[in-house]
C-alpha cells in the first residue's frame, strides 16, 4: 500500500545530459503542479472550503468586537 501522505506527480524528469542543458529556459516545457493527495483524496478542495470558513469566522469575530466597541461607546 502506498503512503497516503505523498503527492501525486505527473511530471517526468529529464535525463541529465549535455543536450538537455543546451535548451533555453523559455523553451522548456513546464509540468503542471502536482495535486495534493491526502489519504487518497484531493486536498485542494478541502483547503478551499477551509479558507472560506476561516475567512467568514474571522470577519464575524471582528464584527462582534466592533459591536462591543459601539455598545461600550454609547454608555458613556
Amino acid at each position: 500500500m502506498a503512503d497516503p501522505t505523498t503527492t501525486e506527480t505527473g511530471a517526468v524528469s529529464a535525463p541529465a545530459t549535455t543536450a538537455a542543458a543546451a535548451v533555453p529556459a523559455s523553451a522548456a516545457v513546464r509540468a503542471k503542479p502536482a495535486k495534493t493527495i491526502d489519504a487518497g483524496k484531493q486536498a485542494n478542495r478541502r483547503i478551499g472550503v477551509r479558507l472560506v470558513i476561516y475567512t467568514v469566522a474571522t470577519h464575524a469575530f471582528a464584527g462582534f468586537i466592533l459591536l462591543l466597541f459601539e455598545l461600550g461607546n454609547r454608555n458613556k
